[in-house]
């Protein structure tokens, strides 16, 4: 017991409120606290027990049951008399020194004299508490052993006067705080996931299948459902029960009580009552739904009248409202809506849930008295029982029930908030069979079916149900999605157009370099004799190279020179330096370098010393330039450092300081590696959180800082399916640390071993590779454990000021951000890949909208844009997604409210954003981003404003089979090289000639070389050329019939939507111009190239004719077309 924690601040609060509600009474409607004089409560050991008083307020204070332990609450002192072990866990309540809370005293079992001495002080704690006379106890639990009954003999003796308080501990129990509302939250989702994801499903594949199954083996599939971690959730399946054994009802033997069972009769196809619960923690949660197969309208009507019912009690259910006055209500509104209905109803409307499933004493029935209260949690359920159907074709239809039910929070006002929010209408859980000999009239109905009845119902047409109605949810699903999609559309523009207008025309100014300055007076010029002497000299101190020009000494700044050159040729040695100037670099914004860039500037300096020392020198007049070169190598290094430092702490937002917690609870793990790293080596450390942030410390001592106002998303990655647990923060500043500025920083340790020995004989029943297996799932789980309490803490600390986001890992889809393919994976507001290095992170409430590219039916892979709101910043762009994937995408982002469009073709975003930026309201006016969309025809118009540098990889017919034949990878360079050269060497001729032209000429051409063989031996070389000669045809043709496509998509593409134009490189070639022509000038470095450039046309045939000439002497070399 000694390995648990106590919670110490619940039990200090929960003490606090037992003791002042007997201190002072402030429920009304029971006032049994009001004259005891002392509390006890005991606890045995009997497995059958599941629920009782006494463990309640165990659990409730403590957290854990403790077995064979007396909890005795005088009005001074708290006693628990348990084991050693026991007493070991309750030392951590002993030191809370709290007002309010009375003295903790813990007595140890004595086995020796079974008790009796601590039997008698607990004897006399309670006659000294108050008047020692009244003792309120729990008067239904009784525990069976030799413990239980020995102090019950002692009670007797004693003639204690014994009062009942089950009901008001039960009532002070029931408003729950944020953990208990927890722990019901995550029991009420794997209630929701084992009726959603197995009991629907199986009660719908028995009906498929028309299996004969009874209801006792569904309600053990249930109980075994629990256990498989597919149902729970990622919750620990040790802390996982079922509330009560789940209840399976049909073919007219209804009972709408939780104390039913579930019978050994099978399922009946016609109206199925379910009811399952989940525990966790012991906190209980509930769920009842009602299947009904082929139902009549009339009983369609009595449900849907029955879930009005219960969204009328849920509105009811306020704080300070009488449970007996929410009970009266809805009986008057269900007397006004069909009063037929009212002796079928159920006695009750629910009953108060947590700790124990049923609290029998707070009721929504007619005689409870109790007021609702704020944080309550309600097993709320109604039911009808005894209605007939008198169209049933069998006598187990003829009698039918209905219950739902739901776990339900009363929040600050109506109505109550469902914990259970599995969807419950008619067209939800209603199945309509249609049998084969009903299909001619099905027809018929569908046509006069009327608007209206378009309710959602599962059907079956050939023994096919489930299989129909998922094709029918898939398409309802996707036209729903549709018209989510253009909503999103019309509202994308106008919420873009308001948001730059708040903009305003803020515009980048450009950065102008900074001008540095050797010396700001002549005194500062060092006095050396190598600067008198008129020699090279670099002046550390300034950075500054003084060199002699024209026998006048010139100083020049480090920053001025570009790169320097030292060369020997023969007796002398020449140093070369080349300096920044206008013209220098090919930058766009080359101007903002240079304050006076129309000034006079130096280009270059050589300098020339001899290698030969003279006589009498120590040296040879080269050493100046030698030294020279070094030392100019050297201060160049460090301004350049010094610089980037100076640029990486530029754009820098000032932090605030941490304020460091000395509290020695703070949350904190150890052992963590951080990326990126500090310095090249990696390095463990501690992650511990303090008032305002968290700090990391290594084993060398270097210190990153991070602070909860500057975290945008926290992420908690569990070791499920990976090798590293980790914690990820995005940070809306760059830090700064290991001499760079970061915005993503991880910390994180490893679960095994990421490499494998595979020298290592290994054997599948090797005790140590099992005990080496059962090692590291016990790592992972304790790993796994201490990260979420960590999490937790920090959340609970900062006050939902820092919440970690876990990735939902059944949601993740292959793509490359970067350079590989890794599995991204979304989270509640992002869309993150954290396991590889760099992370990559997209905060989903950034984006403005997502593009497909490369979206085409023969296509193994599309691409994924993601358009920020702030336009300026560059596009993300995600590459290689499997196309099978595209409908999970497409539906992720449609639940996420973000506009998707998609497209054939790869667009230049660079040049698209800049249109935007420098005229949006020009953008928005031609109707914004609408030229995405497929049906408005502009997306094929960009492609005219593309530029032949963006790579966008079109493929054909041809390239799609080389590539599936040669390389698995959509990017095949040398197949787009082709494609590009023979769109700009081949004439339009060529481009135009059909397929059967082609063979034609092939084969006149193969003739022709049969013919003009001279000998024999001639023959055979130029038939062993031929076999090539054909090899090649065929290649050259297959390039013809790509350029030819290539071309006519071309030609079809319009001006650009964006009016942003880019010149493309026209061919040059003449229409006569032959393959043989085009492959041999591309041999010749492009003779006759399509650059663009004007050239003369006489040349251009002189230089054809050549060629012509050259090629007849090899005829056999390759064919003509």
């Amino acid at each position: 017991m000694s390995s648990f924690v106590l919670d110490k601040e619940s039990f200090v609060r929960r003490i606090k409120r037992l003791y002042t509600e007997w201190k002072a009474p402030s429920t009304g409607h029971d006032d049994a606290l009001s004259n005891l004089d002392c509390i006890m409560s005991v606890v045995g050991v009997d497995e059958d027990v599941v629920y009782s008083k006494s463990m309640a307020l165990q659990l409730w204070l403590l957290g854990y049951e403790l077995t064979d332990t007396i909890s005795v609450f005088a009005s001074d002192a708290i006693y628990f008399l348990t084991s050693k072990k026991k007493i070991e866990f309750l030392k951590q309540a002993q030191n809370i020194s709290e007002e309010g809370v009375p003295e903790i005293k813990l007595l140890v079992r004595d086995r020796t004299d079974k008790d009796k001495a601590n039997f008698d002080k607990l004897i006399k704690t309670i006659q000294n508490s108050k008047k020692g006379k009244r003792l309120g106890v729990f008067t239904k639990d009784a525990f069976p052993g030799e413990f239980s009954e020995a102090w019950k003999k002692m009670l007797t003796g004693a003639k204690f006067e014994h009062v009942d308080i089950s009901t008001i501990i039960a009532y002070l129990m029931c408003p729950k705080d944020e953990s208990e509302i927890n722990n019901i939250r995550k029991a009420s989702l794997v209630s929701m996931d084992i009726f959603n994801k197995y009991l629907k499903d199986e009660i719908m594949d028995i009906i498929d299948s028309d299996r004969k199954v009874k209801h006792t083996k569904l309600a053990d599939g249930c109980e075994a459902a629990i256990t498989e971690k597919k149902y729970t959730s990622g919750l620990d399946p040790r802390l996982l029960d079922m509330a009560y054994p789940p209840i399976i009802q049909s073919g007219g033997a209804y009972s709408l009580k939780f104390s039913a069972a579930a019978d050994k009769n099978h399922l009946h196809f016609g109206v199925i009552v379910c009811s399952l619960g989940a525990r966790y923690k012991s906190y209980c949660s509930n769920i009842s739904r009602t299947f009904l197969v082929n139902p009549t309208e009339t009983m369609q009507e009595n449900y849907t009248f029955l879930v009005n019912v219960q969204e009328e009690i849920l509105k009811l259910l306020v704080p300070n409202a009488k449970l007996c006055e929410v009970y009266d209500t809805t009986l008057a509104y269900v007397k006004k809506e069909k009063p037929s209905m009212v002796d079928n109803l159920t006695k009750s409307f629910g009953f108060a849930m947590g700790l124990e499933f049923r609290e029998n004493s707070i009721v929504i029935g007619p005689k409870c008295q109790a007021l609702i209260k704020k944080n309550m949690v309600f097993n709320l359920h109604v039911g009808i029982s005894n209605l007939s159907n008198a169209d049933a074709a069998d006598k187990e239809g003829k009698t039918y029930a209905l219950f739902i039910g739901d776990t339900v929070l009363v929040g600050d006002q109506g109505p109550a908030s469902v914990m259970t929010p599995s969807k419950k209408k008619i067209k939800n859980v209603g199945i309509f069979i249609k049998d084969d000999d009903d299909e001619e009239e099905d027809v018929d109905d569908k046509k006069a079916a009327k608007p209206d009845q378009s309710t959602e119902i599962l059907g079956r047409s050939k023994r096919n149900a489930v299989l129909e109605s998922k094709l029918r949810n898939e398409i309802n699903t996707e036209e729903k999605r549709k018209e989510h999609q253009r909503e999103l559309a019309q509202a994308l523009n106008e919420r873009a157009k308001e948001r730059l207008a708040k903009q305003g025309n803020s515009k980048e100014v450009e950065k102008v370099r900074k001008n540095t300055v050797s010396y700001k007076s002549m005194s500062q010029i060092p006095r050396e004799p190598e600067v008198k002497e008129l020699k090279l000299y670099v002046d550390k101190k300034y950075e500054t190279v003084i060199m002699p020009v024209f026998g006048i000494q010139v100083p020049f700044h480090i920053s001025t020179i570009k790169n320097i050159s030292q060369s020997v040729e023969g007796e002398y040695t020449y140093l070369r330096i080349n300096f920044f100037h206008p013209g220098a670099t090919m930058g766009r914004n080359e101007g903002g370098l240079y304050p006076q860039p129309e000034a006079t500037f130096v280009k270059e300096v050589t300098y020339r010393s001899s290698n030969v020392k003279e006589h009498g020198e120590v040296a040879a007049a080269s050493s100046n330039l030698n030294n020279a070169f070094r030392l100019i190598k050297e201060v160049q290094k460090r301004f350049k450092t010094r610089e980037a430092e100076e640029r990486e702490k530029e754009d820098l937002v000032k932090q605030d300081t941490l304020i460091l917690s000395q509290n020695k609870g703070n949350p904190k793990l150890k052992d963590l590696y951080i990326r990126p790293n500090i310095v090249t080596k990696r390095m463990t450390g501690s992650l511990e959180a303090h008032t305002n942030g968290f700090r990391y410390i290594s084993v060398r001592g270097d210190k990153v800082d991070i602070l909860y106002n500057n975290i945008k998303s926290a992420f908690f990655q569990p070791c499920d399916g990976e090798m590293i647990i980790l914690l990820h923060f995005h940070l809306k500043y760059a830090i700064m640390f290991g001499k760079k500025k970061h915005v993503d920083v991880q910390f994180y340790t490893e679960v095994g071993e990421i490499t494998t020995d595979l020298g290592k004989h290994q054997h599948m029943h090797d005790r140590d590779d099992l005990a080496a297996e059962q090692a590291e799932r016990e790592l992972r789980h304790k790993l796994k454990t201490a990260f979420k309490s960590f999490c937790e803490k920090v959340e609970g600390m900062t006050k939902s000021l820092v919440e970690f986001d876990t990735p939902f890992r059944e949601l993740g889809f292959p793509g490359a951000p970067f350079r590989s393919t890794v599995t991204l994976q979304p989270t509640s507001g992002s869309l993150v890949n954290l396991t590889e290095w760099p992370p990559f992170v997209i905060t989903l409430d950034d984006v403005e909208l997502v593009h497909f590219e490369r979206v085409q039916f023969h296509l193994r892979n599309f691409d994924m844009i993601f358009v920020f709101k702030e336009y300026n910043k560059k596009v993300a762009m995600v590459n290689a997604i499997p196309m099978n994937m595209l409908d999970h995408v497409k539906e992720w982002l449609n639940s996420c409210d973000i506009r998707y469009s998609e497209g054939v073709q790869s667009l230049n975003w660079q040049k698209i954003m800049k249109t935007i930026v420098d005229d949006p309201e020009g953008f928005f006016d031609q109707g914004g981003w609408t030229f995405l969309d497929p049906e408005s025809g502009s997306e094929a118009d960009n492609e005219s404003a593309e530029s032949e540098e963006d790579e966008a990889y079109n493929p054909t017919d041809a390239e799609s089979d080389d590539e599936t034949d040669e390389d698995d990878s959509e990017y095949s360079e040398a197949s787009e090289d082709e494609s590009d050269d023979s769109d700009e060497l081949g004439s339009d001729e060529e481009s135009g000639k059909d397929w059967s032209d082609l063979e034609r000429e092939a084969a006149e051409e193969d003739r022709n070389n049969d013919y003009n063989t001279d000998d024999k031996r001639n023959g055979k070389f130029e038939s062993k050329k031929h076999g090539k000669s054909s090899k090649h045809s065929r290649r050259e043709r297959e390039e013809q019939r790509s350029s030819h496509s290539k071309k006519h998509k071309s030609n079809s593409s319009s001006s650009s939507h964006l009016k942003s134009s880019s010149s493309k490189h026209g061919s040059s070639s003449s229409p006569s111009k032959s393959s043989k022509d085009k492959y041999h000038n591309r041999d010749k470095h492009h003779s006759s190239s399509s650059s663009g450039h004007k050239s003369n046309s006489k040349d251009k045939d002189r230089k054809r004719s050549r060629d012509d000439s050259r090629d007849n002497g090899h005829k056999s070399k390759k064919s003509r077309h």
